[in-house]
């Protein structure tokens, strides 16, 4: 006798949709299937919208490891998922959701073959990246030269990255973000090609190979068994925070929807500040070019802001000329009247900030631990840090060392790389150095040798 376990069917849309979100979101939720661009302002419900939207098709009927969900991070990802579980009470561990990256490194381990990785291949991260990169500077000559006239592997890893997001000839980015480097180009391009090999001999891959290496299985000719199986693998595609992509990211969006043409991309072009990195927000204002046949729907009602806020936002991005217009609306009521101050310097302004936390204390009864002060980067709050200390006002400092970037961390999992992936000598020689006596030029030859 056979005995079957028998999957439970998915049940039946158990959420009500009238009642659970606005006619906007209803409206993306229930579209039917095709090419959408979802255009939603700050505190609309994006998130909320794009897992009801999931659930549904899951509830419809779609498998969820026919889904592909692309979010900025993981656990973005995997809180739309654990929500998904809750409204349908089925399992969605098959689900393909997760970052760009999460997702290359994924395709690669599986298919990676075809490149000539090893299925154990490490990942560096931006410090070992760097690493590698200085070692390839060395070797070539270049160590000696000044700032001048040779970039630190920083840079230099910089310039790497922002050529391979933004899919540009490196020489052009150098042409564009540091032109007087320019007559250095070719040591640059150079140093890059020795630093791709280097990578491959070591079996090691940075984050911008998990992108650039999947878009290469998806576009050469050469793969294009394994492109038809990837795009075959998911009948809808969706896409969180849609204006923080770069040019890479949307082409990647662009092949794995191409069989099906069920891509919904969810974004805000008032929100892109990414640019940096090599984000685009054209690929938002481009959207109907390269998808001509596409639905705009738009997600206006804020759920987040008071209406004085939201009029000096509205005011603010509407002399933005580039963009898909939109005004946003508040739900909650009104508030007290944002203001701009002026100030002298940044020693006025660190007074003026510790004054304001003082009078809101000790007049409206508010605790310190309920007010936040945010800054653009960490160099910003300097003055700040010295003047409520002079006013002895208590504060913590948010930020720091990420998890995976302290020392000790590195070094354990120095020990996993090493076992995981024998041939990524960067690992051995962050371990060799941990031994009494052995220092860097040491490490190195014992994990060349």
């Amino acid at each position: 006798m056979k005995y079957v376990i028998k999957q439970v069917a998915p049940r039946r849309q158990p959420f009500d949709l009238t009642h659970d979100l606005n006619p906007q979101q209803r409206a993306v939720v229930e579209a039917p299937a095709g090419e959408i661009l979802v255009l939603a302002g700050a505190g609309t419900g994006k998130t909320r919208t794009l897992t009801y939207r999931v659930a549904r098709l899951v509830a419809g009927g779609v498998s969820p490891e026919r889904i592909l969900l692309v979010t900025f991070t993981n656990r973005a990802a995997r809180e739309m998922t654990a929500r998904v579980e809750e409204l349908l009470g089925i399992d969605m561990r098959k689900a393909s959701a997760g970052t760009f990256h999460h997702m290359g490194n994924r395709i690669l381990r599986r298919m990676g073959h075809a490149l000539g990785l090893s299925p154990s291949f490490g990942i560096l991260d931006p410090e070992d990246a760097r690493t590698l990169l200085a070692g390839v500077i060395a070797e070539q000559g270049l160590a000696q030269l000044s700032r001048k006239r040779f970039p630190t592997p920083k840079v230099l890893a910089g310039l790497i990255s922002l050529a391979s997001g933004t899919r540009r000839p490196l020489a052009k980015v150098i042409e564009e973000h540091k032109l007087k480097l320019l007559d250095q180009a070719p040591m640059m391009e150079a140093v890059a090609k020795g630093y791709a090999e280097r990578k491959r001999a070591m079996n090691l891959v940075d984050f911008d190979d998990l992108l650039g290496l999947w878009a290469l299985l998806l576009e050469d000719p050469e793969h294009r068994a394994i492109a038809d199986e990837l795009r075959a693998s998911y009948d809808h595609v969706l896409v969180d925070e849609y204006q923080d992509i770069n040019a890479l990211q949307g082409a990647l969006c662009d092949q794995m929807a191409a069989n099906h043409g069920s891509l919904i991309c969810v974004g805000d072009d008032a929100q892109s500040i990414y640019s940096f990195r090599g984000a685009d927000f054209t690929q938002i204002s481009h959207f109907m070019v390269r998808h001509p046949k596409a639905q705009i729907l738009k997600l206006t009602v804020n759920y987040r802001s008071t209406p004085e806020i939201l009029a000096l936002s509205n005011r603010s991005i509407a002399h933005n000329r580039n963009q898909h217009r939109k005004e946003l609306q508040a739900v909650k009521p009104s508030g007290h009247v944002p203001a701009v101050i002026p100030l002298r310097d940044v020693y006025q302004q660190a007074e003026l900030v510790a004054q304001r936390v003082l009078e809101l204390h000790h007049e409206q009864n508010l605790p310190l631990s309920r007010i936040a002060v945010l800054y653009r980067n960490h160099a910003h709050s300097l003055e700040l840090q010295v003047e409520l200390t002079r006013r002895q006002i208590p504060f913590a400092v948010r930020s720091g060392l990420r998890f995976f970037e302290q020392a000790h961390i590195k070094d354990v999992v120095a020990y996993l790389r090493a076992r995981q992936n024998p041939q990524d000598s960067l690992a051995w020689i962050r371990l060799l150095r941990l031994w009494p006596g052995i220092g860097s030029q040491t490490a190195e030859r014992l994990a060349d040798a």
